[in-house]
């Protein structure tokens, strides 16, 4: 249940902070920041139902795979360029988030 809620949380995480960052390059695209509002909404009260049944010290490091989501979804939906650097810091975090899977 807790990988799901996770799943959930980075998910959500990473379609508002997506949303958010298209519709403030695109001034006319302004549906696009309300709805990121909704998604940070339903990962907060996602991340308060892990809370739960969670302890913080799994909760807050395995939400930052939303990190890794974001650098994939950087180049091909905010046509942004993503450095080795960049990918080094996303694979550094993954591989905190599997190591917090065993």
């Amino acid at each position: 249940m807790q990988w799901l809620l996770v799943s959930v949380i980075v998910a959500c995480t990473a379609c508002a902070d997506l949303l958010q960052a298209h519709g403030m390059r695109n001034g006319g695209a302004r549906w696009k920041v309300p709805l990121s509002i909704v998604f940070l909404a339903l990962s907060f009260f996602s991340f308060t139902q892990l809370l739960r049944i969670a302890d913080l010290s799994f909760a807050v490091p395995a939400t930052a795979a939303s990190l890794v989501v974001e650098t994939a979804l950087a180049r091909p939906v905010l046509k942004e360029r993503v450095g080795w650097r960049r990918w080094g810091g996303a694979a550094l975090a993954a591989v905190g988030v599997a190591l917090l899977a065993h």
